[in-house]
């Protein structure tokens, strides 16, 4: 369930970076889904190979509940990937937003916007 609040969560903070920046909010959503979900996969799967290469006999000892401790610090770590992702992004966005605009100037006057009239 926890999973889920988050997910909804970093799919709404992706959107919002991509309507800030003119970009598609579903791309962007979905990217954040995707960084979440692959971060906890890569990191469950090593705790779990850690585990069974270190004690085998803890792998009939497994706890399916949501709050166990390793979720908690695996919801942490794939938090802090998706705004790490995300901090980079807008880094990304604001130097193109920067440059594009120097771009769109350029083009007043040239033989496209006068094929117009």
């Amino acid at each position: 369930m926890m999973s889920i609040i988050i997910l909804v969560g970093a799919y709404r903070y992706y959107a919002g970076l991509a309507a800030q920046f003119g970009k598609t909010k579903w791309h962007f959503g979905l990217l954040a889904i995707g960084i979440y979900l692959g971060f906890q996969l890569l990191f469950l799967f090593s705790y779990g190979m850690y585990v069974a290469f270190t004690d085998p006999n803890s792998l009939n000892d497994n706890n399916y509940a949501g709050f166990s401790g390793i979720n908690i610090i695996s919801w942490l770590f794939a938090i802090g990937a998706v705004y790490g992702v995300y901090r980079i992004l807008e880094n990304r966005f604001k130097k193109e937003n920067i440059q594009s605009p120097v771009w769109e100037i350029e083009e007043i006057g040239t033989e496209h916007t006068k094929d117009l009239h």
